[in-house]
């Protein structure tokens, strides 16, 4: 039977993405031998934000699980009609507080917890909807003031107020950064060494229960955010390609 072009440009996008995806993965699991950790321990986030639905389907048919989107308009798009899939969704850009209501019944995971303001947002929502959700801080390890994120020496600060705020929707489960843009190597390197520090610190010094993962690391560094510790990669380009439209807010 005669393919249409519409089929030909789909298995086109399910071939491109799904070798695409070996490769990533190939690569994960040289960083991690290099790193002499087990590739079992780091997941693959799929950074499908601004990617249309076909994108997304054609990593799931690749194998693929768990995704990450950054804006609430553009993911609320896509994650309703991947429902019963087994999928997991993480929100890894900026949340602001008054979309926290979103995250109960589409997001499992939050990367971007940096207030106690929105900590109580999100855990209300998430306790009205009879939910619980796994929640990374957000450390702006740089100093960047173009990014969002907790400051270094106000993390303990943070979560002590955290604890105190006792918020049973909410497991904390780690740290989550951004690398320096245009950085070295070694710079790169510096800024994911000191987040893993950061986390074990508040290990001991908090007692914390599975706080465990540290979200570092994209396309371009994420080998170099696996020899540091990271447990969560956050790849986009590499598996979709460019980016199609900017992100919706």
């Amino acid at each position: 039977m005669e393919r249409t072009p519409s089929s030909l440009a789909e298995q086109q996008l399910q071939s491109t993405i799904a070798d695409n995806l070996r490769k990533v993965r190939a690569a994960l699991a040289a960083a991690a031998r290099r790193a002499q950790r087990d590739p079992a321990t780091i997941r693959l986030l799929a950074v499908s934000k601004t990617m249309p639905p076909a994108a997304v389907e054609a990593a799931v048919r690749a194998g693929q699980t768990e995704f990450g989107e950054n804006t609430m308009q553009d993911a609320l798009t896509k994650i309703p009609l991947f429902q019963g899939r087994g999928l997991s969704w993480h929100f890894i850009g900026h949340l602001q507080s008054n979309k926290a209501k979103f995250i109960p019944g589409h997001f499992s995971w939050v990367h971007s917890i940096d207030s106690l303001a929105l900590a109580r947002k999100l855990s209300q929502a998430c306790e009205h909807h009879g939910a619980q959700v796994n929640a990374l801080l957000q450390v702006n390890v740089s100093g960047e003031v173009s990014k969002y994120g907790v400051a270094p020496t106000e993390l303990s600060a943070l979560i002590e107020e955290l604890l105190a705020a006792e918020l049973p929707a909410i497991a904390w489960r780690g740290l989550m950064t951004l690398g320096r843009f245009n950085a070295s190597d070694d710079e790169l390197r510096s800024c994911f060494a000191q987040l893993r520090t950061l986390r074990d610190d508040c290990v001991t010094r908090f007692g914390l229960k599975d706080f465990s993962e540290l979200s570092m690391g994209m396309t371009q560094d994420f080998a170099l955010a696996i020899a540091e510790g990271a447990t969560i990669v956050r790849i986009g380009t590499a598996i979709f390609g460019p980016r199609l439209r900017q992100p919706a807010q």
